[in-house]
C-alpha cells in the first residue's frame, strides 16, 4: 500500500470512529433531553439546599431557561457516552502501538476516566455544600442571594474541570516515571514545592476562602503522594519482570 493510500485509509478509519462517537453522543442526548430541566435541578441542588428560606435562582436572559438545561443535558450525555468515545479512540490508535504500549495505554485511559469522574463526584458531594454554605452565610444583611442559572452553570463546570484535572495527578506522575522524564527519588525530593504549588492552584481555581482552597489543595497533595506510591510499585514490578 502506498503512502497516499495508507493516509486515506487512516482518514476513513478516523471518520468511522468519529461518526460512531457522534451518533452515540446524539442518541444519549436525545434520550436525556426530556429530563433536561430535572437534570439542571439536580445539578443546582447543592446551592438550592443552602439558600435562605424563600431563596431561588433567576434567569436574566429570555432564552436562558431553555438553553441552560439543554447544555446540562448535553454535558451529561457526553459523560455517559465518554467510555464508548474513548473506546473508539483506543480502536483507532491501537493498531499503531507496540504490545508494551498497549498494555500501558488501556489502563491509563481507564484510570484517568475513573479519576475524572471521582473528581467531579468529590466536588459535587463534598466541596459544593461547604462552598455554597460559606458563600450564602457570608452575604450581608438585607442582601438576597439569587444566582443566575447560566453563571451558576459556568461556575460548576469550572469546578468540575478543576477537580477532574486535579484527580489526574496520579496518572500524570506514573506516566512521567514510566517515560523516564523524572525519577521517583526526584519526585520525593520536590515534595515541598508540590505542597506550595497545590495551595497556589487551590487559591486560583476556588472561591476566595481558606476552606475551599484547602479542599482542592489537600487532595492534590494526597493524590501526588498516591502517584509516587503507584509509580514506585510499577517501577519495581517492571524491574522484577526484566530480571526474570
Amino acid at each position: 500500500m502506498s503512502t497516499s493510500e495508507s493516509f486515506i485509509a487512516h482518514l476513513i478509519e478516523l471518520r468511522k470512529r468519529l461518526m460512531r462517537s457522534m451518533i452515540a453522543l446524539l442518541v444519549v442526548f436525545v434520550c436525556l433531553f426530556p429530563w433536561s430541566s430535572k437534570l439542571y435541578a439536580l445539578l443546582a441542588k447543592p446551592l438550592l439546599a443552602k439558600l435562605p428560606k424563600g431563596g431561588q435562582m433567576i434567569a436574566t436572559d429570555v432564552t436562558t431557561p431553555f438553553f441552560v438545561p439543554l447544555k446540562v443535558a448535553l454535558m451529561a450525555a457526553f459523560l455517559i457516552a465518554l467510555p464508548f468515545i474513548l473506546y473508539q479512540l483506543w480502536r483507532f490508535v491501537a493498531p499503531g502501538l507496540y504490545a508494551h504500549e498497549k498494555r500501558m495505554v488501556l489502563p491509563l485511559i481507564f484510570s484517568s476516566t475513573l479519576l475524572f469522574f471521582c473528581g467531579m463526584t468529590f466536588a459535587y458531594f463534598v466541596v459544593f455544600p461547604i462552598v455554597f454554605g460559606f458563600i450564602t452565610s457570608s452575604a450581608p444583611a438585607g442582601v438576597a442571594v439569587m444566582t443566575d442559572i447560566d453563571k451558576y452553570l459556568s461556575f460548576v463546570l469550572t469546578m468540575f474541570m478543576a477537580f477532574g484535572v486535579t484527580f489526574q495527578v496520579p496518572v500524570a506522575v506514573v506516566l512521567l516515571v514510566r517515560m523516564g522524564v523524572v525519577s521517583v527519588a526526584k519526585l520525593r525530593e520536590i515534595r515541598p514545592y508540590i505542597v506550595v504549588a497545590s495551595f497556589v492552584v487551590g487559591a486560583i481555581f476556588t472561591p476566595p476562602d481558606v476552606v475551599s482552597q484547602m479542599m482542592l489543595a489537600v487532595p492534590l497533595w494526597v493524590l501526588y503522594e498516591a502517584g509516587i506510591i503507584v509509580a514506585s510499585w510499577t517501577a519495581s514490578t517492571s524491574l522484577n519482570r526484566d530480571d526474570s
